[in-house]
């Protein structure tokens, strides 16, 4: 499991002051990518090597309230890894108190450039792969 850290912006507000709902999906995007940096994966090399990764699924349940300048928890979890797609699930949690603000995940397939599913190669694969594992060996996730 990865966490980031950050701060609840004011532009991520709505006008009742707390976090518009769209912003957790940012949030969760966020983490993923830091995840797949984490892993040794940099997504402009995916792009580079001819392969898109289009979300096909997002799901969000939201549990209180976030609110401007808290500090939160970006939890972000590989919950299922293949050559054909990758499912992250998320936690976004205050940091003060670990309450839980909402939780959801992603689902991305892979596809070359004419959207047609394509298979990871094994360099990548393998790379996110053997991350998860040690996460789930080190008791983390």
């Amino acid at each position: 499991m990865l966490v980031l850290e950050d701060r609840v912006r004011f532009v991520e507000t709505d006008m009742m002051g707390v976090v518009h709902h769209a912003n957790y999906f940012r949030w969760f995007e966020m983490g993923r990518v830091a995840y797949l940096r984490e892993a040794g994966i940099r997504l402009t090399d995916l792009m580079a090597d001819g392969y898109l990764f289009p979300i096909t699924d997002a799901r969000c349940t939201y549990r209180a309230s976030a609110r401007f300048d808290e500090e939160i928890l970006i939890k972000t979890d590989l919950v299922e890894v293949s050559r054909v797609k990758m499912v992250f699930a998320y936690q976004i949690r205050r940091k003060a108190d670990n309450l839980l603000f909402a939780e959801g995940f992603t689902q991305n397939v892979f596809t070359n450039q004419d959207n047609k599913v394509a298979r990871l190669p094994n360099h990548y694969f393998e790379r996110l792969r053997d991350y998860a594992s040690r996460g789930r060996q080190e008791g983390v996730l």
